[in-house]
């Protein structure tokens, strides 16, 4: 078995830039849920097992920060993609507005409809 088999990678595009997510396996925790425990709080994957992820495999957390720990460059930037595109929607949402998303959706919605009516 090769460590990449352990996650799921997943791309897709978004106004603010590509992004791509790296979940594990079997789960909905991205990668950067446990990482941020392992790197942040200083915890080992027992404990992140244990007090944090409880229906994770522990092979899955070792796995996740052996990953983390082999492609160290690749997942700095995986995350530090994530936090830009995280802040620009943030910044987004500060100058809109909560319900921009849905504002737009509606006005695109009725665009559509528009389009089709004619």
């Amino acid at each position: 078995m090769q460590l990449e088999d352990y996650f799921e990678f997943e791309k897709f595009s978004t106004k603010h830039g590509e992004v791509v997510r790296i979940r594990i396996k079997g789960h909905r925790i991205a990668i950067e849920h446990v990482l941020y425990y392992y790197k942040e709080e200083k915890m080992g994957p027992e404990q992140i097992v244990r007090e944090v992820y409880t229906d994770l495999p522990l092979e899955a957390a070792y796995a996740t920060i052996l990953y983390y720990l082999h492609n160290k460059e690749t997942v700095e930037a995986y995350l530090e993609q994530g936090e830009r595109i995280a802040n620009a929607w943030y910044q987004e949402y500060l100058e809109k507005g909560p319900y921009f998303l849905r504002d737009e959706a509606q006005a695109r919605i009725a665009a559509e409809k528009a389009a089709d009516s004619r």
